[in-house]
């Protein structure tokens, strides 16, 4: 049986409806850690079927660390200014922002890192793999290089407030929570 108190708390956790935590909650037997999974994959769900729609509001979320001596912008953009005039969608911007000035990563996505950027780092993980069967090489410098970008990615990235979740995921369930597309158009970081 699940009761009210576990469904308040996973909601509280998550800032998902009530009426989602609590099929999550049910198909997960009452555990609090599978329903979350369940959550975190209906969020990569639904982000996925409107990742085509149009984005066309946002907001620009800002973080100055107390040294004075870092900063970054980030603007996080979704389908309607109903949206992007929340307060959770600004603490939101607000968190990747923060995230942007504690992490430095170089690129948005897996997709923004220069041809000549992979090419270089790919000869470096080639000569490292050499000795190594043909079709395991390939398996090494591929995954190599995943690893390597992965930190430089700001998708890619574990969630400074939370490592258990990368960006995309924070993002992923945004859409759910907000229940329209949300994304990171673009992001920069500066230090004195």
């Amino acid at each position: 049986m699940i009761t009210t108190e576990q469904i308040k708390q996973l909601r509280d956790q998550t800032g998902i409806s009530v009426m989602q935590c609590k099929k999550a909650l049910e198909e997960a037997g009452g555990d609090m850690e599978k329903a979350l999974i369940i959550l975190r994959k209906k969020s990569s769900d639904i982000a996925a079927k409107k990742g085509d729609r149009e984005l066309g509001s946002g907001a620009i979320g800002s973080y100055l660390h107390n040294s004075g001596t870092i900063g970054a912008m980030v603007v996080l953009q979704s389908e309607t200014d109903f949206v992007s005039k929340n307060e959770e969608f600004r603490k939101l911007a607000y968190d990747i922002a923060m995230h942007v000035a504690a992490s430095n990563p170089t690129y948005l996505s897996m997709q923004d890192i220069p041809e000549n950027d992979m090419k270089k780092a790919g000869e470096v993980f080639e000569k490292e793999a050499e000795g190594k069967p043909a079709e395991m090489r390939e398996k090494i410098v591929k995954g190599k290089l995943e690893a390597y970008f992965k930190d430089k990615v700001l998708l890619e990235q574990p969630f400074i407030k939370n490592p258990d979740v990368t960006i995309n995921t924070l993002l992923s369930e945004a859409v759910q929570k907000f229940g329209e597309r949300v994304a990171i158009s673009t992001f920069t970081r500066l230090s004195a």
